[in-house]
């Protein structure tokens, strides 16, 4: 079984007969991603991207590209958001809501004994959540035992 039910082969991005999960008005998600660096030893499919290709760019200060894809209501067709994103659009420090993001996804690839876990640990997204003003709220303040519980059962 796949931890993420929402995995979309990449040709099907342009597809707008593929599902690939909705966000209705008003609402918001969290996305986070995994940036692999060209020089990394993990596995990755062949696919015809922007970044793969080996000849010398222009885009030395070009880091990742957004594409998202929407459709407006009642309609059938979507429509191509593309945004690059530069070295000068990175922050110095991550803000406690994505510290916070951070932690959770790595507590829920430990508990799940995910492939994609790498050397998370308990006692790492413990120290995420200290790094953050977890107590001033008591949904993360109760997070925070509830990692603290699942460490000592693991």
């Amino acid at each position: 079984m796949k931890w993420n039910n929402r995995i979309l082969a990449t040709e099907d991005f342009i597809d707008d007969t593929k599902d690939a999960g909705e966000v209705g008005a008003g609402h918001s998600v969290t996305v986070l991603y995994e940036l692999v660096l060209e020089d990394s030893k993990m596995e990755i499919p062949e696919t015809e991207l922007k970044y793969q290709i080996n000849e010398q760019t222009n885009m030395v200060d070009e880091l990742l590209t957004v594409n998202i894809r929407y459709k407006k209501p009642g309609k059938d067709k979507s429509i191509l958001i593309s945004e690059p994103v530069g070295i000068n659009q990175l922050a110095d420090t991550r803000t406690d809501n994505l510290a916070f993001a951070s932690a959770v996804a790595e507590f829920g690839l430990l508990l799940k004994d995910s492939e994609y876990k790498g050397d998370a640990t308990f006692y790492k997204v413990l120290s995420q959540l200290e790094g953050t003003n977890y107590k001033q709220d008591e949904y993360r303040a109760e997070f925070y035992q509830l990692v603290k519980m699942a460490k000592d059962i693991y």
